[in-house]
Parts: C-alpha cells; structure tokens; sequence
C-alpha cells in the first residue's frame, strides 16, 4: 500500500512540474492600438499579442481580464489578477504600489490636441484621462485639468468645448487625429515617463523575472521592434 501511495504521488509531483502556471493578464480594453475589444467582443491589440508571447515564452498559462483604468493598480494588489499590461508609464509614483518589468515599449512622447492650431496652452482647459502621467503632468502646470475615465471621453470634451485641448500619449491620440477632419496637435511634444511596462504585486519576484526574461529575448531577437512597427507604424519609437 504504502509504494502504490508513494508512486501515486510521485506521478503528481511530476505532473504538477509539467504544468504552466497559470498567470491572469490585467488589461484596460479601452485604449487602442495598445488594447481593445475588437468586434468578436475579446480583448485584442498590441498587448494582447505581446502579452500572448511572453506567455508562451515564459511558458505561463495566460489568461486575460478587462478592468476599467481607475481601479485597475488596486485590483492588481488586492489579487484580481496578476498583472497589468495596459500601457502603463513606469514612473516613481507607481513604483510605491507595484513593481515594474523592463519596460517592452522606450519613452514615448505625449502630445496636446485641439480643434485649431492658434489655441494657446497658457490657462487653458486641458482634458486628459484620469491617473495617467498625461493628467498628473497638466496638474503641475497653469492649466485647468478636466479628467476623464477614457481616452474617448477626453477628446469629445475637445470636441463639445468642455476643453480647450487634450493631452494624450501620442501613439493613441496620433490615429484620432489622422482619421478626423477637425483635430489637430498643437504646441510642443513632452516625455514623461521611463517607458511603458508590466506591472505586478511587489511580491511576485519570480513572474517579474520570468517576464523580464522574456522581453530580454523579444529584444534581443529583434521581434519586439518588429511587432511595434506592425501596431504603430514605421515612424514608432523602438528599441535600439
């Protein structure tokens, strides 16, 4: 009896070390290109097929959960799941709350947006979405800060006149801006952050070292530039 107990768990120890782990990939779903609901209702997008590739690389069983941006750091700490990859700006402020990965995308700049090019940013009202870099930044300025929970929102209140401008990071307001007949970027570009990376509890050290590994060899091999071209076009910032 006491081999047939001994080899049954043998067989699950082994089994058990065949196995992933499983990991819960926290996104915004409102954010594109970085992440989006496409029209099969999943969530989709640069991160998502980033995300899907540290996966693998990592060898993690990843599966993906939407939470809205302004909960989305405590419910990471709180364990409704186990990352964020949300084109979050790795910055000091975060850094007490969570810990970082490398960052899979360089700083990038942030850019202003308004419905004519003559709108002066001195005392103006300036719409940005809520617990970003972009809103603390305006926050520290002249400037009047309207707050929104989407970038969507931001820019309709450019639009119906609550705002005088929108401050956003370029890649996501920059399709906006080319798709429409009357936005249009004024004033000058701003770098705010030290790139854009995954977030994770504090606690886990071995899934930061694991995904860390992973976006090293995305680096190294060229694939990361390669898959920042295909979602942001050939004029993005890459890695050098």
């Amino acid at each position: 009896m006491k081999t047939l107990i001994l080899a049954a768990a043998a067989l699950a120890l082994t089994a058990g070390m065949g196995m992933a782990q499983t990991v819960r990939m926290g996104t915004e779903g409102a954010y594109p290109p970085y992440n989006f609901i496409n029209d099969s209702g999943e969530i989709d997008g640069f991160e998502r097929e980033l995300g899907d590739e540290l996966c693998r690389r990592a060898e993690l069983d990843c599966t993906w959960v939407k939470n809205d941006w302004d909960s989305i750091i405590p419910n990471l700490v709180s364990g409704n799941y186990d990352t964020i990859i949300a084109a979050m700006s790795i910055n000091d402020e975060r850094k007490q709350a969570i810990a970082f990965t490398q960052n899979y995308l360089p700083p990038a700049p942030s850019s202003y947006v308004a419905l004519n090019d003559d709108v002066s940013l001195e005392g103006a009202v300036v719409a940005a979405q809520t617990g970003t870099v972009q809103s603390a930044y305006i926050a520290q300025t002249d400037a009047t800060l309207l707050e929104y929970a989407t970038i969507d929102e931001v820019l309709a209140a450019v639009r119906n006149g609550e705002a005088d401008a929108a401050f956003g990071d370029h890649e996501v307001v920059r399709p906006y801006v080319e798709e429409s007949e009357d936005l249009t970027f004024i004033g000058d570009q701003v770098s705010l952050d030290e790139g854009i990376g995954i977030g994770v509890r504090q606690s886990d050290d071995e899934l930061r070292e694991k995904l860390n590994a992973a976006i090293a060899s995305m680096k190294e091999d060229g694939s990361l530039n390669e898959m920042i071209t295909k979602w942001f076009g050939e004029d993005a910032q890459t890695h050098e």
